[in-house]
C-alpha cells in the first residue's frame, strides 16, 4: 500500500474519532490498519538524503527570488555546516539544537553569530511557509546584540593621501571609480567598458537583488579611467583586467588585493577596502549637504535607515549645523 493511501486511511479514522469514538476502539482501528504496513525508523543516511533534498529545494527557491550569487553561496555553506553539526533530520530539530550550534561559535564576533542565526531562521521560515514544517524552532531565540559602530570613511586629506599612493594607472583608476560611483565590489567587478556612457558620465550597474541603478563618474574619475584604458592593448571587454597574461577580468579578490597594496603604500592609518571607499562617498557627500533621499538612491538602498548607517553625521557637520541654525 502506498504512503498516500495510508494517509487517507488515517484521516478517515481520525474523522471517526471526532464523533466521540472511544479511545480503546480508536486504538484498535489504528492497530488493525497498520497491520498492513511495515514501519521502520529511518537510518541516518536517509535523514542526510532528506536534509540535502530540502536544502536543494530552498536554494532553488531563493535563486528564483533573485538573491545575489554571494548571498546564495553564503546561505548554502552555512546551512551545510549546520546540518552536518546537528546530524539528524532537520524536521526534528529543536530550539535547543540551534542554541547548541550557535554556542559553538560564541568565541566569534556577535555580528557573525547573528548572521548565522538569520540564515537558519530564514531557512526554517521557508519550511513553514511551504507547509513542510508546522513551527519555526528559531522563533524563541533572540538575535544577538550587535554593537553599533560608526562606519568610518576617509577624510578629504586621507583620500588625497590614498590617491597619491597609487603606483599604477590601474590602481588610480580603481580608486577614483570606487569613490566616484560608490559601487559595491561585485558591481565594480562586473562592469564592462561598453557599459560606460562617456557623454552622460554614467553607467548602469546590477546591484543587490539583481536591481539596476545608474552610477556617475566625476571628471577626475573619467580622466584617470581613460588613461588606464589607453594603456591597455588587450581585447577583454572588462573595465578592470589582470596585468598578466592571459588577460582576464579582475576578480573580487584581485580588486581587494590591489586596494590592500594601496593601503600599505599610503599608511593612512585606517583599513582601506572597496567598501570603505563607498563609506567615504557617503560621509563626504553628507558633509557637503546632500539630501538623504538623493544619497539613498545613489547608494542603491531601499530603506533610508540603511543609508543612515552608512553615512552617520560627522562631528564637523554637527558643529556646522549648530552654528548655522542655533538661535542665540
Amino acid at each position: 500500500m502506498s504512503k498516500l493511501l495510508l494517509l487517507n486511511e488515517i484521516i478517515t479514522v481520525v474523522k471517526m474519532a471526532s464523533k466521540e469514538i472511544e479511545e480503546v476502539k480508536l486504538s484498535l482501528f489504528l492497530d488493525d490498519l497498520l497491520t498492513n504496513y511495515s514501519i521502520e525508523p529511518k537510518d541516518e543516511r536517509q535523514y542526510t538524503s532528506d536534509n540535502a533534498d530540502y536544502l536543494c529545494m530552498y536554494i532553488n527557491a531563493i535563486k528564483i527570488e533573485n538573491y545575489s550569487d554571494t548571498t546564495i553561496t553564503n546561505y548554502h555553506y552555512e546551512m551545510k555546516r549546520f546540518l552536518k553539526f546537528i546530524n539528524k533530520s532537520l524536521l526534528k530539530v529543536e530550539t535547543a539544537d540551534i542554541r547548541k550550534y550557535l554556542a559553538e561559535y560564541s568565541h566569534l564576533k556577535s555580528g557573525t553569530v547573528a548572521t548565522k542565526l538569520t540564515i537558519i531562521r530564514a531557512f526554517y521560515a521557508w519550511l513553514v511557509q511551504e507547509e513542510i514544517l508546522l513551527k519555526n524552532p528559531t522563533l524563541r531565540i533572540k538575535q544577538p546584540k550587535v554593537p553599533k559602530r560608526l562606519r568610518e570613511g576617509l577624510t578629504i586629506e586621507e583620500l588625497e593621501l590614498v590617491r597619491e599612493s597609487c603606483d599604477s594607472l590601474r590602481q588610480r583608476a580603481l580608486i577614483e571609480v570606487l569613490y566616484s560611483t560608490a559601487c559595491r565590489l561585485s558591481e565594480l567587478k562586473n562592469l564592462n567598458i561598453e557599459d560606460i556612457n562617456w557623454q552622460d558620465m554614467s553607467a548602469v550597474v546590477i546591484g543587490k537583488g539583481n536591481k539596476e541603478r545608474r552610477v556617475f563618474f566625476s571628471f577626475k574619475a573619467l580622466y584617470h579611467l581613460k588613461r588606464y584604458l589607453k594603456s591597455r592593448n588587450d581585447e577583454c571587454n572588462a573595465l578592470f583586467v589582470t596585468s598578466r597574461h592571459p588577460i582576464r577580468r579582475l576578480t573580487n579578490r584581485g580588486i581587494q588585493y590591489q586596494v590592500n597594496k594601496i593601503e600599505q603604500l599610503s599608511q593612512v592609518g585606517k583599513p582601506l577596502t572597496p567598501h570603505v571607499m563607498r563609506h567615504t562617498f557617503a560621509t563626504l557627500s553628507m558633509d557637503s549637504g546632500i539630501e538623504l533621499t538623493d544619497l539613498q538612491h545613489l547608494l542603491g538602498h531601499e530603506d533610508p535607515a540603511t543609508t543612515l548607517r552608512y553615512a552617520p553625521v560627522s562631528e564637523e557637520r554637527k558643529k556646522q549645523a549648530f552654528k548655522k541654525y542655533h538661535v542665540q
